[in-house]
């Protein structure tokens, strides 16, 4: 395995906590061209056994990761993980609050363990049990991971479910200003699926959606005022759609 270059800037992340994010794209040497230029990622093979994925790096520590997708009739996404303690326990919680496990929690080596769940009204997200591997080695800076958003057609049945899963994370005296929630209607049209949206920062919203657009990429969104900052939603070369976030 190589060696986790996170270790020295790393933070344990408390359950519910956004701790790391993973495209599942259909060629990953495109991946690492397009965020490598858009981002100033570098990039990190990982062995085999952990599914073949790349490690993005943003000054040595990791911030994604960009897998290959093993099924073509999968979408092409960014997903994010929130961390716990017992993936287990968190996925049957997960099922009793309505929502249902996609993949129930597998060993990723020893990076740690994974599983996918969905929300009651279908919006995926991950579960990360860490091992050698807590998560983002840096966050919340220009490209990075900034800002999670749940578009959602039930904001109160949203409530109800992430903040009975995550209350410390959401509610309580620590909580980190990284998650948020608005109706889908806001920035989408009304027949776009509930879904969790990866934000990227960025110093100029505007600036880095030329360069966007000149990577093969596409504006879902232009740029557009909300309560956490300036946000575009954005497409890759592939179709993965993540958001830039301007503080």
């Amino acid at each position: 395995m190589a060696e986790n270059r996170a270790s020295a800037g790393e933070e344990a992340y408390g359950e519910g906590v956004a701790c790391w994010v993973e495209a599942q794209l259909p060629d990953v040497a495109a991946g690492k061209r397009f965020y490598g230029e858009l981002f100033g990622w570098t990039f990190e093979d990982q062995p085999a056994a952990y599914g073949g994925s790349v490690w993005a790096l943003r000054d040595g520590a990791p911030v994604a990761a960009l897998a290959r997708k093993a099924d073509g009739r999968m979408p092409t996404v960014w997903t994010v993980y929130f961390a716990t303690p017992d993936a287990e326990a968190l996925a049957v919680r997960v099922q009793m609050a309505g929502g249902q496990i996609v993949t129930a929690p597998l060993p990723v080596g020893d990076l740690g363990r994974a599983a996918l769940v969905a929300d009651p009204e279908g919006a995926v997200f991950g579960l990360w049990q860490a091992g050698s591997h807590r998560g983002f080695g840096r966050r919340h800076e220009p490209g990075t991971f900034a800002w999670t958003e749940l578009y959602t057609r039930d904001t109160e049945g949203a409530d109800n479910f992430y903040g009975g899963l995550f209350t410390d994370a959401l509610f309580g005296p620590d909580a980190e200003p990284d998650f948020g929630r608005a109706p889908v209607s806001d920035v989408f049209p009304p027949e776009m699926p509930p879904h969790l949206l990866v934000h990227f920062g960025a110093d100029d919203c505007d600036a880095v959606l030329e360069t966007v657009r000149r990577l093969g990429g596409r504006v879902q969104a232009p740029p557009f005022d909300a309560s956490y900052g300036r946000v575009a939603v954005v497409t890759d070369n592939q179709g993965a759609s993540f958001a830039l976030l301007q503080r």
